[in-house]
């Protein structure tokens, strides 16, 4: 009788130890969880498209995909009639990914105006960017999914002289 009840008592000591180690496991994949989140700055003077991490995991990213007018783009230059040199831009593909720690961005397109910018260069560059939307395919540490999107509409909010066609 006793040996049945010290096997019975090892069995529910084991069960609850491979439980607490399925819980274990589940708040430290909840507690390494990447928090993506597209950011559009458009102020003085200086506009962007920033990947913001506000996990506490790293952010792996597969694939950005720009969208306009219904045409997919892997490259946001492909997307706009503005000259290359002058913006600073990435793009991630399969053969290459990008990884954005916590607490941090990873800047996917910046364009500086400078001092002596005028409002109709800003308002071009703003119309050319707003019809665009912004895929991001990416997983944690643990190869969960994430998949952020983003239309980079905000930025014709200012716009009064030209039409943006979405």
């Amino acid at each position: 009788m006793s040996v049945t009840i010290s096997i019975i008592i090892s069995l529910l000591a084991l069960l609850l130890t491979f439980y607490q180690l399925r819980l274990q496991r589940i708040h430290n994949e909840k507690s390494l969880k990447p928090l993506g989140q597209i950011d559009l700055p458009d102020h003085k003077k200086k506009l962007g498209v920033h990947i913001r991490n506000n996990g506490l995991g790293p952010l792996i990213i597969d694939r950005l995909s720009f969208t306009k007018r219904d045409n997919i783009y892997s490259s946001i230059a492909d997307c706009l009639d503005l000259d290359p040199k002058s913006y600073m831009h990435i793009s991630a593909s399969d053969l290459v990914k990008r990884v954005i720690l916590p607490n941090s961005h990873l800047a996917v397109f910046e364009k500086n105006f400078g001092e002596h910018a005028d409002e109709a260069h800003i308002d071009h560059v703003r119309t050319q960017l707003s019809p665009i939307t912004l895929k991001v395919e990416g997983r944690d540490i643990y190869d969960n999914r994430i998949v952020i999107e983003r239309s980079f509409q905000w930025f014709s909010r200012y716009i009064q002289n030209e039409t943006v066609k979405p």
